[in-house]
C-alpha cells in the first residue's frame, strides 16, 4: 500500500484536530466519551492536547530518549483546556511543516523518522476526532483517503509489530481486508507469539497475533473483511460496529483473527 504524502497526512493533523476542537468547544465537559468510558470529554480534550504537545517537543527538540510519562500541567478551567489545545496542536503542525520525512527522531516504534510521526499523528487526531463525535452525539463521515489508510497503520503498528522481548511464528493463514470504497487492500498472516515482558516478567506462550504481509503469491485469503474504508478503520479501532462490514471465509482462520483485534487499544 502506498503511503500518503508529508503534506496529504500534515493537512489531515490540521483538519482533524480543528474538527475535534469544535466539537469539544461546545460539549459538555462532564459528559463521558462512549468508546472512552473512563474519560470526559474534558479528559479527552487534554488527552489529545498531551499527545500533541509530546510530539512538538519530540520533532522540535530531537532527543535521544525521552520520558514518555511526562505532561504539562493540566488547566483546571475547562476554557483554559481549549486554549492549551490551541497553543499545542498549532506546534505540532508547525513543527512537522516543510520537515523532511525522511529525518531521524524518537518514536516507540521501530521507524525512527518524522514520518512515522507524521502519519501516526493524523491518525491520532482521526480516531479522537470520531471519539468527540460519539461523546457529544454527532458523527461526520471519516474521509475515505486516510481512513483506509489508517486500517493499513492500525493492523500494522497497533495490532501487527513485535516487540524485541518476544518471538514470532507464522501459521499458514492469511486474511485480508479490503475497502470497498477506494479499492485498497491490506493481507495479514496469522501466527502465535511468544516472550517474557521484561517489565512485569508475565510470560506469554503461543498467544494470536498477525503480521501486515505483501499478498503471497498463488495463495488466496482464508478470510476477507471488506467493507467501506472509514467502516474498517472505525470498526478496527473500536470505534464502531461490523453493521456496513463483510466478514466471509475459514472460521478458525475468522476467530483468530478476531482474537487479535478484540484487544483493547486507545
Amino acid at each position: 500500500m502506498t503511503l500518503l504524502s508529508p503534506e496529504t497526512y500534515l493537512e489531515h493533523i490540521r483538519v482533524e484536530s480543528a474538527r475535534f476542537r469544535s466539537v469539544l468547544a461546545d460539549c459538555d465537559p462532564d459528559v463521558r466519551v462512549p468508546t472512552c468510558p473512563d474519560w470526559s470529554a474534558a479528559d479527552l480534550l487534554w488527552h489529545l492536547t498531551t499527545v500533541q504537545w509530546f510530539w512538538s517537543t519530540v520533532v522540535v527538540d530531537r532527543p535521544a530518549e525521552v520520558d514518555e510519562a511526562l505532561e504539562p500541567e493540566r488547566p483546571a478551567a475547562y476554557g483554559d483546556l481549549l486554549a492549551a489545545f490551541d497553543r499545542w496542536s498549532t506546534a505540532l503542525a508547525d513543527a512537522l511543516e516543510g520537515v523532511s520525512p525522511k529525518d531521524e527522531a524518537w518514536t516507540w516504534s521501530e521507524d525512527h523518522t518524522v514520518g512515522f510521526i507524521l502519519r501516526r499523528q493524523a491518525h491520532e487526531a482521526l480516531i479522537h476526532r470520531l471519539d468527540a463525535e460519539l461523546a457529544a452525539g454527532t458523527t461526520s463521515e471519516l474521509p475515505a483517503e486516510l481512513a483506509a489508510d489508517g486500517v493499513h497503520e492500525v493492523l500494522s503498528e497497533m495490532y501487527g509489530g513485535c516487540p524485541p522481548w518476544g518471538s514470532w511464528e507464522p501459521l499458514p493463514h492469511y486474511a485480508r481486508v479490503d475497502c470497498t470504497d477506494t479499492g485498497d487492500e491490506v493481507w495479514v498472516q496469522l501466527g502465535l507469539f511468544s516472550g517474557t515482558a521484561p517489565d512485569s516478567g508475565d510470560e506469554i506462550v503461543d498467544e494470536e497475533d498477525f503480521h501486515v504481509v505483501e499478498p503471497p503469491e498463488e495463495i488466496e485469503p482464508d478470510v476477507v473483511i471488506d467493507g467501506p474504508a472509514g467502516a474498517l478503520d472505525a470498526w478496527l479501532w473500536h470505534r464502531g460496529d461490523e453493521s456496513e462490514l463483510s466478514v466471509v471465509g475459514d472460521a478458525d482462520v475468522r476467530q483468530r483473527f478476531l482474537s487479535v483485534v478484540e484487544h483493547p487499544i486507545n
